[in-house]
């Protein structure tokens, strides 16, 4: 995947700040949603390693009651997830094109 492509799926999945954050149901939303993108991305078999360790970061900040960080880190995991699908979804037809003929 061009690297362009993955940074405008990381911008447009909106800002990743500690300040953007909030609450343990925040953090229970944002994990949930990083989860199920990250499950619908291992359907694709492209699940990328940064993605589990990003909510790895998530969950152990939780553990610690920082839901600030622990927020921030959910929500890169989403992007994280949703920019492996992209890349799953735009290969499964983009290596035809880079095969030589």
């Amino acid at each position: 995947m061009p690297k362009s492509a993955l940074v405008l799926i990381l911008v447009a999945a909106g800002p990743i700040s500690a300040s953007a954050a909030g609450s343990e149901d925040d953090f229970k939303a944002a994990y949930a949603a990083a989860e199920a993108a990250n499950k619908e991305a291992g359907k694709l078999r492209n699940q990328w390693t940064t993605t589990a360790n990003t909510l790895a970061a998530a969950k152990k900040a939780a553990d610690a009651g920082d839901f600030d960080k622990a927020t921030a880190s959910a929500k890169e995991a989403e992007a994280l997830a949703k920019a492996s699908i992209f890349q799953a979804t735009s290969e499964k037809t983009r290596w035809r094109e880079m095969e030589i003929r």
